[in-house]
């Protein structure tokens, strides 16, 4: 069963962020034409996706095998099982927030390749709701971590 739970978090992770997002994003933008954006635009939308893609997913896997869970926990809710210990390194190394900085790098991306205020507006939105879904799991993981959450607080930036 809790495999099967993780897989479900990791496929609903994967649908909600790298396709619904962007889809939403496109369909805001009014469908905009996405293959003719230019040499430099798609550079700047190459370099975004993938590096935030890789941010993500390193992310994922180190907290799979440093951290024995799973990044899916939806405001208070555990979708897939929570991480049992407290991480400080790797890209937690970067900031508090690497998936999520991650996940908001790839969706700049998409931002850059549909060049709509739409799909910038999707983005901030989307922003917005997780800096609230972020605080949530801030007061959890300083009830789950006490004073070595708080230090871990002291030294790395929130993004």
């Amino acid at each position: 069963m809790k495999t099967l739970k993780e897989i479900f978090g990791y496929l609903l992770g994967a649908l909600l962020f790298v396709v619904l997002m962007p889809a939403v994003m496109w369909l805001a933008s009014g469908m905009s034409p996405i293959v003719h954006i230019g040499a430099l635009k798609a550079v700047i939308t190459g370099v975004l996706m993938v590096g935030g893609l890789s941010l993500s997913i390193w992310t994922i896997v180190y907290m799979k095998r440093r951290g024995k869970g799973n990044p899916m926990d939806a405001f208070g809710h555990e979708v897939a099982p929570r991480t049992q210990h407290l991480m400080t390194d790797g890209p937690y190394r970067l900031n508090r927030n690497p998936m999520l900085t991650g996940t908001l790098t790839f969706l700049a991306g998409c931002v850059v390749w549909l060049w709509t205020w739409q799909a910038a507006l999707v983005w901030v939105a989307f922003f917005a709701i997780m800096l609230v879904q972020v605080i949530s799991e801030e007061r959890r993981l300083q009830r789950d971590f006490g004073d070595e959450y708080k230090e871990y607080c002291r030294r790395t930036r929130r993004f």
